[in-house]
């Protein structure tokens, strides 16, 4: 029998979106996030767009990772995998 998958709280589901409504807010269409998936430990985020030329590509997923720190949430990337559209971005929480 397979063991119940264990996800994360609510209120740490609700920072995650928060942190994505506002670099939405500021970034978007440059630069769009969206969650792609998540489970107890960690979380992944797609990033799309055009990217402006002048700032660096990283940037936008380390002004998402200060974002989740504004909310209260600590995290590290922990994995990026460039795409066509952009990359996904592997965010782990950190106790």
């Amino acid at each position: 029998m397979p063991y119940p998958r264990k996800e994360m709280s609510p209120s740490t589901k609700e920072r995650i979106a928060e942190a994505i409504r506002e670099f939405n807010k500021y970034r978007a269409p440059e630069a769009e996030a969206r969650l792609v998936s998540l489970d107890e430990q960690s979380f992944k985020i797609r990033f799309t767009g055009s990217f402006c030329s002048t700032c660096g590509f990283y940037d936008y997923f380390d002004d998402y990772k200060i974002l989740l720190q504004e909310v209260g949430l600590k995290t590290e990337i922990t994995e990026m995998e460039e795409t066509d559209e952009g990359a996904v971005v592997r965010f782990e929480t950190v106790k």
